[in-house]
């Protein structure tokens, strides 16, 4: 794969970033899945339309603020640097942590039960992180090491791992293996538990290919984090499925 131009077009001398646009169409996408999926699990489309409004920034806020905090050295003292979110530098993780919470709060208010409604949301994250992993393709980052394979992308003139796109595809399948457990779902809980598992086990696979990776001492932290939410997850999910049986 070629290097890209990062920038789409420029209007009033302001470059718009391919970044920007990409990460934008893929939130937008996953709300409307939402929107039209929310009867499914006797939501209000536009009640959750409303979700999307405070959840959506506060996830782009906990990436970003995530993704400051584990390179500080780099930002420290340069609010314009920190804020310059279409110069690329969101971590995922980030964004799940404050936009769950976000959610949880949004739920309550509204007196639906954050479960369920996180389990609406799940197939749609994974298909916004599908679409917005190609933002990092346009931004040359997010890739692995050096590489002879013919689907390389190449940056500089070197040819390395394309890791936006190993995890693309995944979310991509991740997308369609959670919209048919959601459809078949036998508790509250079990998408959003089945959302953890997998997209984890996924994370650390292709974070061991990455080269700019955020790290906690000698250790990358998105592996760490993904190795804890998978045991969390398991935990969680034999414990409903085990008052999912009981019940019935």
């Amino acid at each position: 794969m070629p290097q890209p131009n990062p920038i789409a077009f420029t209007i009033f001398n302001m470059d718009i970033m391919w970044y920007g646009i990409i990460i934008t169409c893929g939130m937008v996408i996953a709300a409307v899945i939402v929107y039209l999926r929310a009867p499914r699990h006797n939501l209000s489309g536009d009640n959750m339309l409303t979700l999307a409004i405070i959840v959506v920034p506060a996830g782009v806020i906990g990436a970003r603020a995530y993704y400051v905090l584990f390179n500080w050295d780099i930002y420290k003292g340069d609010i314009a640097h920190i804020l310059n979110f279409r110069g690329g530098g969101l971590a995922i993780h980030g964004g799940l942590i404050l936009g769950i919470i976000a959610g949880i709060i949004v739920c309550l208010v509204m007196k639906q039960h954050p479960l369920n409604v996180m389990d609406l949301c799940a197939p749609a994250v994974a298909l916004a992180q599908a679409i917005g992993r190609w933002g990092n393709y346009f931004n040359s980052e997010a890739h692995g090491g050096l590489t002879d394979l013919p689907w390389g992308v190449v940056i500089d003139g070197h040819t390395y791992h394309p890791t936006f796109l190993y995890e693309s595809i995944w979310c991509f399948i991740l997308f369609f293996i959670l919209l048919y457990v959601d459809n078949h779902r036998k508790f509250q809980g079990q998408v959003l538990l089945l959302y953890g598992i997998l997209y984890s086990a996924e994370r650390v696979m292709v974070e061991s290919l990455r080269t700019d990776s955020l790290m906690i001492g000698p250790l990358k932290q998105a592996q760490v984090i993904s190795l804890v939410i998978i045991i969390v997850c398991v935990i969680f999910y034999v414990i409903l499925r085990k008052k999912q049986i009981r019940r019935s």
